[in-house]
């Protein structure tokens, strides 16, 4: 038995928790924070038997894609003014980060 914990966009959730009822995992959601955009993300922890794990992989990947951005940086605070750029810059947002944890027992009370 394995620990999926995976960490998507908002704008991913919804589908992702759509689609892991339609193919029958059961996950536990938690709202998150990102850090680096400081937006939120959604937090899915999925227990999967170790021969549904690549299907659960791939269901992820479907429904989690990455995308390009627009994002204003935020000014620097005690920083150093000559790092900040001023203008919006295009990165790449969205996707799955996946862990892939073993699981020792699994317990239903």
């Amino acid at each position: 038995m394995k620990m999926v914990i995976t960490i998507v966009q908002d704008k991913d959730s919804l589908r992702l928790a759509e689609a892991l009822v339609e193919y029958d995992f059961r996950a536990t959601k938690l709202a998150t924070t990102g850090g680096f955009l400081k937006e939120g993300n959604t937090t899915f922890m999925i227990g999967v038997q170790s021969e549904r794990l690549d299907d659960l992989l791939r269901l992820i990947k479907k429904n989690c894609s990455s995308r390009e951005q627009m994002v204003s940086p935020i000014s620097p605070m005690g920083g150093h003014a000559d790092s900040y750029i001023p203008y919006p810059v295009e990165v790449q947002v969205g996707g799955a980060t996946v862990f892939v944890l073993p699981i020792e027992g699994f317990h239903q009370f």
